[in-house]
């Protein structure tokens, strides 16, 4: 995971004008002109199980609120992992969707890095909408980062042959 590297997050992002919450990660992959969709399918098209775990632990705690389950959907057309398609370019994919308590997007975006390959970043952007929205931020921060520096990490292995 050490290749992953921090960056500082644009607000307001095009993506979600709203968000009031922000980060953003990027990788180096050797794979040149990487769309988009394939960088976004590598990374979190298959979630490792403990993250898959995490996601029913999730759900089970946020259902007597009425919030919307996480579910990975593999192959499942106009998704990715667990995210729905907002948008897409050769170099960006939008995923998310809008919630009781917060709205989010996942942002990822290739741009080349020239002789190296592609760089790949994921940008998510949240916007709160009330005090459950903010302490449900806190409350998966720390699983939010390991979780993209995980995924993403994928992308600095050799070149992605599938999708």
């Amino acid at each position: 995971m050490t290749h992953v590297f921090s960056e500082e997050p644009a607000l307001p992002h095009p993506a979600l004008i709203e968000a009031d919450w922000a980060d953003r990660y990027a990788v180096i992959s050797p794979e040149r002109a990487m769309p988009a969709i394939r960088a976004a399918h590598w990374a979190l098209g298959q979630s490792p199980v403990w993250v898959r775990g995490l996601l029913d632990i999730r759900n089970r705690v946020v259902a007597p609120f009425g919030l919307k389950a996480a579910e990975t959907k593999p192959g499942e057309a106009g998704f990715v992992g667990a995210f729905a398609i907002a948008s897409e370019r050769d170099d960006q994919v939008v995923l998310g969707f809008d919630d009781k308590h917060l709205d989010f997007r996942i942002v990822i975006e290739v741009a080349s890095a020239g002789p190296a390959g592609s760089k790949v970043s994921v940008t998510t952007l949240v916007n709160r909408h009330n005090i459950f929205g903010r302490l449900y931020i806190l409350a998966v921060t720390p699983f939010h980062r390991l979780i993209v520096r995980t995924t993403l990490g994928r992308l600095a292995g050799p070149p992605v042959v599938s999708r």
